[in-house]
């Protein structure tokens, strides 16, 4: 009998369709006689233990048992899942081949590996990767099933995510939570990616407290030649006074004197110096990963990273776009035949500008996205060769799937072709530059309605060649003062996510880290940001994030290793080498290992200021610190378990009714 072990139900059924008619049963679905079965998990069935569950001694927070580091890491069967589990275990017990039918990434690799080594498995077994759950996707998937042995580099760096996960959270959480509480602060919560990505939101927002606004000036002219009009700058140099370093001219009475020495030499011709043309070619947008949609979602939109994952999920399991977790913008060239088809059910969109523009598609172009040497476990995403019936998805799911379709419609367009003119003129022996964009031909973005950037425009200058005599008509002063950094929004903070290496503060680290996909992964990242929001770090006012008195104190007391994004951002790179087979498992683990013994000397030695706030404990002098137990909140002794001095909690303030204190 082949078994088949999906990541969910949804999974299950889909590879069962591919199989033929099959019988459902509790856990279960029975195809050819039970000569093949497909069973499923529910994600991780599995969890690692907590501290306390490997010794009794844990149960207490101190500081002389840290670090925790299991001997032998052990894993548990979630209470929820043991019947499920139970129902697994059985099917492998009979099974001749087994299949892991996990999601085609890292994590759905391991989850379903992780139970087959919890119950020692020692039989065959394959790996299926479905990237889309139509029918004939999943037969062509079922056609090439692989050694699940070549995929041993994904399982190895879930594991090292997952322990890492585990030694920074648990040794770091109790570390800095014991010193917190020493200086009458409340606890602190210590996670890999989720407080640098928490520390983004706290710096961003002491940027724009401490933002002086600058106003800086710039002289505009207008020239003309027998053609038209040419709009340029004066180009100011070192020998212009009051420039600051980023060559703003910040004294307006210069730009005033200048402006008056133009128009007193109104009646002279300028002279063209230089022309410079360039024909320039944007080649067809890449189609999404989770990420990019996310972000574009989010500007689009204003929907949450997890909106966009949840419905992506749902139009995944309705069998209308492929697999929504990845973090790939490429397409298999073996997928370009079905252009077609897909294109040709993208026509019965109600959009009927879009109907039109689909009819104009040439699915004889060939975009940069079909490359083969892109691809990894999954694809972008796309619509499958499923026709979608637009009147039984809700309006997240039609706004999706029509980003999912243009992205997709843009590769069969030809690439956006414009001419770029930069002129410089000589006049008053000074330098003005002007610069003109000319479309010539729309090609992919004809798909976009406005597809000019913000800030963007086409910019026609008139014929123009050098040596040409030029006529200076007018001039005026531009003045503009800079603005501070934009707050983060749920889409913005998942793009600073992505692209990490523009945060780090180790600038020779900028270069290293740009091709590496950030911290967190396509299918975690807005999970963190949402868990940020509910553990109360960070709190939406209105479309902005901003950072709670709980993570402002937690960057305060924090190391800089922890709350800058470098050390995880490197060990995110790690992973991918893991992922990839260029790194062993084992030096990820022993790297793990050294960097939590620097941190946890760190935190040992760390010299906390006491909170504003702290109260001393009327018996022993120590800090109370405020607590949150089973009936609410309370203040108890820093001094504990020495001093056991607790006292009821008013309004955030400890009120001692009766002093308490057990010898």
């Amino acid at each position: 009998m082949k078994l088949f072990i999906a990541e969910k139900p949804s999974l299950a059924r889909a590879i069962a369709s591919g199989i033929g008619v099959g019988k459902n049963f509790d856990g279960y679905i029975s195809l050819n006689g039970g000569n093949e079965i497909v069973t499923w998990c529910y994600g991780h069935i599995l969890e690692q233990l907590n501290p306390s569950e490997y010794a009794e001694k844990y149960q207490k927070w101190r500081m002389e048992d840290l670090p925790i580091i299991p001997i032998e890491w052990k894993l548990k069967v979630k209470s929820d899942a043991a019947k499920q589990f139970k129902i697994v275990r059985d099917l492998v017990g009979k099974a001749e081949i087994i299949v892991n039918a996990g999601d085609p990434d890292r994590e759905g690799q391991l989850l379903v590996d992780e139970v087959l080594d919890y119950i020692d498995n020692k039989k065959l077994v394959q790996r299926i990767l479905l990237n889309a759950l139509d029918e004939k996707s999943v037969r062509q998937s079922l056609n090439n099933l692989r050694d699940n042995k070549d995929f041993q580099g994904l399982k190895n760096a879930a594991l090292g995510r997952s322990r890492a996960d585990w030694l920074i959270g648990m040794n770091l959480s109790r570390a800095y939570t014991i010193r917190a509480r020493q200086a009458g602060y409340e606890n602190i919560s210590v996670g890999r990616v989720m407080t640098p990505t928490m520390a983004l939101v706290v710096r961003r927002d002491e940027e724009i407290k401490n933002f002086k606004p600058v106003t800086h000036y710039a002289v505009k002219a207008i020239f003309s030649n027998n053609c038209g009009e040419i709009p340029a700058t004066w180009q100011m140099f070192d020998k212009v006074p009051n420039l600051d370093s980023e060559g703003r001219l910040l004294n307006k009475k210069v730009a005033e004197d200048f402006l008056e020495k133009l128009n007193s030499e109104s009646n002279n011709f300028g002279k063209i110096i230089d022309v410079e043309e360039k024909n320039k070619i944007e080649n067809q947008r890449l189609p999404y990963s989770l990420s990019s949609l996310q972000i574009e979602a989010g500007k689009k939109y204003g929907y949450s990273p997890q909106i966009v994952l949840d419905t992506m999920q749902s139009l995944y399991e309705k069998k209308l776009t492929t697999y929504p977790r990845s973090d790939c913008e490429y397409l298999p060239e073996n997928q370009f035949g079905d252009a077609k088809e897909i294109l040709e059910h993208l026509k019965n969109l109600p959009d009927k500008n879009f109907s039109a523009l689909v009819e104009n598609a040439d699915v004889k172009i060939k975009s940069r996205a079909w490359n083969d040497k892109k691809i990894s476990a999954h694809h972008a995403i796309i619509p499958t060769r499923i026709k979608a019936d637009f009147e039984t998805l809700n309006e997240v799911e039609k706004n999706l799937y029509f980003m999912v379709s243009q992205a997709y419609l843009s590769q069969f367009y030809p690439a956006h072709e414009y001419k770029s003119t930069k002129v410089t003129i000589l006049f008053a022996n000074e330098k003005f530059v002007g610069k003109g964009k000319t479309i010539t031909k729309f090609g992919w973005k004809a798909i976009y309605k406005n597809f000019l950037q913000d800030g963007e425009a086409e910019i026609n200058l008139p014929l123009v060649r050098e040596s040409e005599r030029v006529k200076y008509l007018s001039g005026e002063i531009s003045e503009k003062t800079t603005k501070p950094p934009t707050k983060f929004t749920p889409s913005t903070l998942l793009q600073a996510m992505k692209e990490i290496y523009k945060f780090v503060r180790n600038d020779s680290l900028k270069s290293e880290l740009k091709e590496c996909s950030g911290i967190g992964t396509e299918a975690t990242r807005a999970g963190i940001i949402e868990k940020l929001q509910n553990s109360g770090f960070l709190k939406l006012s209105g479309k902005f994030f901003e950072p709670t008195d709980k993570a402002k104190v937690a960057v305060k007391i924090l190391p800089d290793e922890i709350i800058y994004p470098d050390t995880t951002a490197v060990w995110e790179k790690e992973l991918e080498e893991v992922a990839a087979g260029k790194e062993s498992f084992d030096k990820f683990y022993q790297g793990q290992l050294k960097g939590l013994s620097v941190l946890l000397n760190k935190a040992k030695n760390a010299e906390i200021t006491p909170s504003k706030n702290s109260v001393l404990c009327p018996n022993c002098g120590k800090l109370m610190v405020r607590r949150k137990g089973k009936n609410g909140y309370f203040w108890g002794c820093s001094g504990f378990p020495e001093c056991k001095t607790t006292a009821q909690d008013d309004k955030g303030k400890p009120k001692f009714v009766k002093f308490r204190q057990k010898k």
